[in-house]
């Protein structure tokens, strides 16, 4: 049994997968129930998504909402967790990767106001986020290849205007540079990134940072703001 699903797993993810040999059989019996609803939930779901995609296997949870689907462009096993609401609303929509995973309770909000719609959101393949993430699409966020997010991550692609002090905040427009995570970076627990931040590849953003400025190629940054800690690779 073991066998046949780490042969479906890989399959489905395009890559070598083999689960822990300590994983009861009544929890993978139970598990693989699971993924079967999420997969029919996905079939139905995924026929609202943009044209082109609907081939993909899809998994969805439960109580899952999502809005402007026509939006949404996905590839092969991508799985979207409990209750997570996804609002695709936007100039360019939501790009998803193969083996993309959003875990509980994830918010993509692509558009905050309908006076001025976001710009897009991009999440390369193999990138997994963890439950409870927040991802505010104003300007346009890019999450490259392999990237891991822990849990309650909050990504903000915009800043208000607030110069003029005889005039509400809520009037003077804001500014979107957007947000850049490139591939392989590990995102801690409660990592806060705000709009115009370019993180290099191969970086390691330590639990409870906020990011607000560009990070190296390679880098392990922390603390608020987010400081260079140390280096993974010289030069």
């Amino acid at each position: 049994m073991r066998k046949i699903i780490n042969k479906v797993i890989s399959k489905i993810k395009g890559e070598p997968y083999k689960m822990d040999k300590n994983i009861p059989s009544a929890y993978l019996i139970s598990l693989c129930l699971t993924k079967f609803v999420q997969l029919v939930r996905g079939f139905f779901v995924k026929l609202s998504f943009k044209k082109g995609y609907k081939g993909k296997r899809v998994f969805i949870g439960k109580k899952v909402k999502i809005k402007c689907k026509k939006k949404i462009s996905c590839g092969r096993g991508v799985t979207i967790g409990d209750y997570t609401y996804i609002d695709a609303l936007s100039r360019g929509g939501i790009e998803f990767g193969n083996n993309v995973s959003l875990g509980r309770n994830c918010i993509i909000e692509c558009t905050g106001v309908i006076r001025e719609l976001g710009e897009k959101l991009i999440i390369e393949d193999g990138v997994g986020i963890a439950a409870n993430a927040f991802i505010a699409v104003r300007g346009e966020i890019r999450i490259g290849k392999n990237c891991i997010f822990g849990p309650n991550v909050r990504i903000h692609s915009e800043n208000h205007n607030f110069t003029d002090t005889e005039t509400p905040i809520r009037l003077q427009g804001a500014t979107r540079k957007g947000v850049v995570v490139e591939e392989d970076c590990w995102i801690g627990s409660g990592v806060t990134i705000l709009d115009g931040v370019h993180i290099g590849k191969h970086c390691i953003i330590g639990a409870g940072a906020v990011v607000t400025r560009d990070v190296p190629d390679y880098a392990i940054v922390g603390g608020i703001p987010a400081k260079i800690i140390k280096m993974r690779k010289e030069g």
